[in-house]
């Protein structure tokens, strides 16, 4: 949520309803953006607070006090590996965190990411002391909704899905509707970017020409990112999907990952 900055409360929204409302927050390295839905109904969103607010309200004292319904939190993962659900132990998790190089400061979770993949990854301690009052079993890896809202749209084999925040990009990959590919890569530039989405096109043999990608989060039609994939690539667009019904003022994919936590409302992390 680092290039843009959105405050939109619906006329109609009241925490005195609070008890029909879910709460999404998404946290990233030092900040946090949360939604208010009512039903499939975005009536709140604000982002850039710091994380403290989260343990230590004062902004938000009203806002994070509230008796939700529902609360869904999406945690940042510094590191993270996928497996088979049918191969997966909890028993081992500590044994396989030993790849994610886990440091000091960092917890592991897990939990199914679809109905094939279970994630493990590892997050910042600090980040978990902060949300500790909303409980661990509402938490989640921060793009599964994202990856689950892709997979219900029909995916084609040659599409790309692209997530930006800010100098980091999410590449996902599909075949017939199944996650194929997913990874994270930090990058400098639109050339660098270009360059690692071409590097997974090579992984994945796919021909870029016919290769067609489609983006959210911190992008716009034509600028230098969309412009420059567009030399490479078949077909670059802004990704439509909405997994809520959004004001006309605030553009669905820059927080396409934010609403889609919204799916993951029965979700909890083990």
């Amino acid at each position: 949520m680092s290039e843009y900055n959105y405050n939109y409360h619906d006329d109609d929204f009241s925490l005195d309803k609070a008890q029909g409302y879910t709460l999404l927050i998404q946290i990233d390295k030092t900040t946090f953006t949360y939604a208010v839905t009512d039903q499939n109904k975005l009536i709140a969103i604000a982002d850039n607070h710091p994380i403290d607010e989260l343990s230590n309200p004062e902004e938000l004292l009203d806002l994070l006090s509230a008796n939700f319904k529902n609360v869904v939190i999406g945690l940042p993962a510094t590191g993270f590996s996928l497996l088979p659900q049918t191969v997966f132990n909890p028993d081992k998790v500590a044994y396989l965190a030993r790849f994610l190089d886990v440091k000091a400061d960092e917890k592991v979770l897990s939990q199914p990411l679809d109905n094939r993949n279970v994630i493990i990854y590892k997050t910042p301690e600090t980040t978990l002391d902060a949300v500790e009052d909303f409980g661990i079993r509402n938490s989640v890896f921060t793009s599964k909704g994202w990856l689950n809202a892709l997979a219900k749209n029909q995916p084609g084999d040659r599409d790309l899905y692209l997530n930006i925040n800010g100098s980091t990009v999410e590449i996902a990959n599909f075949s017939f509707s199944k996650l194929r590919f997913y990874n994270t890569f930090e990058f400098t530039g639109e050339d660098e970017l270009a360059y690692f989405v071409s590097l997974v096109t090579d992984e994945l043999a796919i021909q870029p020409a016919y290769t067609y990608v489609y983006v959210s989060g911190d992008a716009d039609a034509g600028d230098k990112n969309l412009s420059r994939l567009s030399e490479f690539f078949g077909k670059v667009e802004i990704n439509t999907i909405q997994t809520l019904a959004i004001p006309h003022e605030i553009e669905s994919h820059k927080i396409l990952s934010l609403a889609a936590l919204s799916l993951c409302v029965s979700s909890e992390a083990l």
